[in-house]
């Protein structure tokens, strides 16, 4: 049996879910952004940040999100910044396929995350990433332009929202350009926490 295909981001209360510039990421306004996730406990584990940790309905989030994760496709923009910023044990302990011009053998990282290369289109990465999920979900892990790629292509069946209390006033917005006479949404959850609102979607052709 075939997973689904999802994305989950966080985005600000006016619609970005990242600054303008590569060279913003990890300033004031992203961490601001991400500020429900740094202090859950699978996530400083995952990351190896140390012991301890938040429990709860924001931690479990963030651990089901992984653990229904078999594979990973991402933008060429996405990876230059991961690149630069991840720790030497990238975080996705998965295959993940990058979608780039550029030819390019796997790059090996230690503790399960190969990153493969993918040089013929969104359709080719996905379809390489499904073969490598199995009976797990594939998720479409950024940035926004690739999300949206996906989105407008008719790809995506669901995608999770954490909604955080901050205003950005501009960068990227997550829906800029989708293609909304094909693409209709039905709620599957909203859950509210101390730290964010947690929103969860079906997409479906409209």
């Amino acid at each position: 049996m075939t997973g689904k295909v999802f994305f989950s981001v966080s985005m600000s209360l006016d619609g970005f879910i990242a600054p303008g510039s590569l060279g913003e990421l990890m300033g004031r306004q992203w961490m601001e952004l991400q500020r429900w996730i740094f202090p859950q406990r699978f996530f400083r584990e995952n990351l190896k940040l140390g012991e301890g940790g938040e429990e709860g309905r924001d931690n479990d989030i963030v651990r089901e999100t992984f653990e229904r994760t078999g594979a990973s496709v991402m933008g060429r923009r996405m990876f230059d910044a991961g690149e630069q910023m991840w720790p030497e044990e990238a975080p996705f302990h998965t295959p993940v396929f990058v979608v780039t011009h550029e030819k390019r053998d796997p790059w090996e990282r230690p503790g399960g995350t190969v990153f493969h290369f993918v040089n013929d289109g969104i359709e080719t990465a996905l379809d390489q990433a499904r073969q490598a999920a199995g009976d797990r979900d594939v998720r479409i892990a950024g940035g926004g332009a690739t999300i949206l790629e996906y989105v407008n292509a008719g790809l995506v069946d669901e995608f999770s929202i954490a909604l955080s209390p901050v205003l950005f006033g501009s960068g990227i917005r997550l829906f800029e350009g989708v293609d909304a006479g094909r693409v209709a949404l039905t709620q599957v959850r909203a859950e509210p926490t101390q730290r964010a609102t947690h929103l969860t979607y079906a997409v479906r052709e409209r």
